[in-house]
């Protein structure tokens, strides 16, 4: 074993092992490279670990010195967004239209009042109506560049109007599992040596650990901490799990999932208690996964409409 600064180093079995910590989660690459690589193992785990941090720091809502807290500190005012804001914004939207409002970056100001915290403590509806005016995409001023010839494009302008919040973590540990794998794959020899992310159960990977042998990942156990439910194979692409297992509220033997919908103020009712989303993108399978908690009741059929691989757990 080794450390590295804040990343944990080893080989398990016939890949490299990185361990650190990012956005309140335990994180690990693994590198499907023999020990005599060590040297380019080591420099790519941090790398990966430097962009995952990077991402952290630049859109965390608890820092005071970052790019969330700028784009905070002027509401009311027209901002210049940088590309990836830009692009993650866009994204936002997107969803937002996808799902009929029902994934909403603003609707983070519900934390205020929701605490999941496994009590039976439920706010007031009187706490919750105070913040729903402020809660609601279509209430933000938000336009992107035109793109330019290569079709990417370089930023846009955003009004936050007074009282109205972002919040990127339905988003941001699935963007940063992909830029992480991204980074990997700028500096290996070969884009077919398997690499796999993960970020607290959020995955994306290029490749399988060796030909004709797929990744093996655990779906965390809805009754069992630190256990699995689920053992899936991966190859290539994204994967994320959405659910309530830890974060929870129980009263009067109902029990409310952490996934609000943002135009009640209240947790969706009858959703199932875990789905999880293979996809393209770490990204694209968190969405859906999210996506498909909203719906409720109709997470089945919706996920069954997408076409893509899933597993749900009640």
């Amino acid at each position: 074993m080794q450390t590295t600064g804040q990343v944990t180093c080893n080989w398990q079995g016939d890949c490299f092992l990185a361990t650190f910590e990012a956005m309140a989660s335990p994180c690990e690459v693994l590198l499907a490279l023999p020990e005599s690589q060590k040297p380019l193992a080591i420099q790519l785990a941090e790398q990966m670990a430097a962009e995952v941090w990077r991402i952290e720091a630049a859109y965390s809502r608890y820092r005071s010195d970052n790019l969330f807290s700028e784009l905070h500190s002027h509401p009311g005012q027209k901002q210049r967004v940088d590309a990836e804001t830009a692009r993650l914004l866009n994204f936002a939207e997107q969803a937002w239209h996808l799902s009929g409002g029902l994934f909403d970056l603003t609707s983070g100001l519900l934390r205020k009042v929701w605490v999941f915290d496994g009590s039976d403590r439920l706010p007031k509806q009187k706490a919750i109506d105070a913040l729903l005016p402020l809660i609601g995409w279509q209430k933000l001023d938000w336009q992107t560049d035109a793109q330019d010839t290569t079709g990417q494009i370089k930023g846009g302008w955003l009004t936050l109007p007074q009282g109205m919040e972002l919040d990127f973590g339905g988003i941001g540990k699935e963007y940063a599992a992909d830029r992480a794998l991204g980074i990997a794959l700028q500096t290996l020899p070969q884009s077919d040596i398997g690499v796999l992310v993960n970020l607290g159960g959020d995955l994306a990977c290029n490749a399988p650990r060796a030909p004709g042998v797929p990744w093996r990942v655990g779906v965390e156990s809805l009754a069992v901490e630190k256990s699995a439910s689920l053992v899936l194979q991966v190859s290539r692409g994204g994967l994320a799990t959405s659910g309530d297992s830890r974060r929870y509220l129980l009263k009067d033997g109902k029990r409310y999932s952490h996934l609000l919908n943002p135009i009640t103020g209240w947790p969706v009712e009858d959703a199932p208690r875990s789905v999880s989303v293979a996809a393209p993108s770490c990204v694209q399978a968190g969405l859906v996964a999210s996506l498909a908690l909203l719906q409720g009741a109709g997470a089945r059929s919706f996920l069954t409409d997408t076409g893509l691989k899933h597993w749900v757990l009640d």
